[in-house]
């Protein structure tokens, strides 16, 4: 089943209105079993029904890639940013771009990562090995760290990309509850 349609090389036919065609939502997070994909057709100013039309041709297109069924939301660059718009911040903030195959923030300049805080200080010696096997590895073995490209950018913080995060907090969780998640745009 195909999900990560970002990093596939699509041939899809759109109009130069389209200002980008974004994948958001759970087909984006690793770990997850979505039920659909979600995307995002986003234009440049243009009248609703053009966009609704335009949109369709696109999902049609997509819809011929994916076993599961595909949900299309169309905006243009001003209702992105609605404060009405509920799925503005997962569009900007976990969206992946099937135009330039990256991070859809990154058109604005913005990179968005996930810090993750942490204390070890009520944990056993032995709890507190076994997260540092945990994020570090161990006897050859790459961590978490090292497998999915996150940081340690100081004791106790962690910096991750945005799809590993449930990764990381479930395997976090099996060691700790005393953590906390920032999501960054820098």
């Amino acid at each position: 089943m195909m999900q990560k349609l970002w990093q596939e090389k699509l041939k899809l036919n759109y109009s130069k209105s389209v200002f980008d065609i974004v994948q958001f939502g759970s087909s984006v997070i690793k770990g997850e079993n979505p039920r659909d994909l979600d995307i995002a057709v986003i234009f440049h100013k243009i009248p609703l029904k053009e966009q609704l039309e335009e949109a369709q041709k696109i999902k049609k297109q997509l819809q011929n890639l994916s076993e599961i069924p595909i949900h299309v939301s169309s905006f243009d660059l001003y209702s992105l940013f609605e404060s009405s718009n509920f799925a503005k911040e997962n569009i900007l903030f976990y969206g992946k771009s099937l135009i330039s195959k990256d991070y859809f923030a990154k058109k604005f300049g913005f990179s968005p990562r996930i810090q993750i805080f942490y204390s070890l200080r009520d944990l056993k010696k032995k709890d507190k090995i076994r997260f540092n096997y945990m994020l570090n590895g161990r006897k050859g073995e790459y961590g978490l760290l090292r497998k999915y490209k996150g940081k340690l950018l100081c004791p106790g913080l962690i910096e991750i990309f945005p799809e590993h995060r449930e990764i990381f907090v479930k395997s976090i969780k099996k060691i700790t509850n005393s953590f906390k998640i920032i999501n960054t745009l820098s």
